[in-house]
């Protein structure tokens, strides 16, 4: 394996462990959903609704890993 695809794989088992475990910690945090109610954002949440949406992190951190790579081997693929 080179050393670039090395550095890619702990790159994206540092962001999934990070994933795993804030989502346990607001899993552990927001445990509460009571009867048929849910439970109120957090004034920070709402205040940052896409900032802090882990669907829009996920493409966003995904989007800013594709758009080097694609740069990167369209700059050195042999065409």
């Amino acid at each position: 394996m080179s050393m670039y695809m090395l550095i890619i794989v702990f790159i994206c088992m540092g962001i999934l462990v990070y994933s795993l475990v804030y989502t346990l910690f607001v899993a552990k945090e927001r445990k509460a959903v009571r009867g048929d109610i849910d439970t109120e954002l957090p004034d920070k949440v709402q205040k940052h609704a896409y900032l802090r949406n882990p669907v829009m992190l996920t493409y966003v951190i995904f989007f800013l890993i594709l758009i080097p790579m694609v740069i990167y081997f369209s700059l050195t693929w042999n065409w």
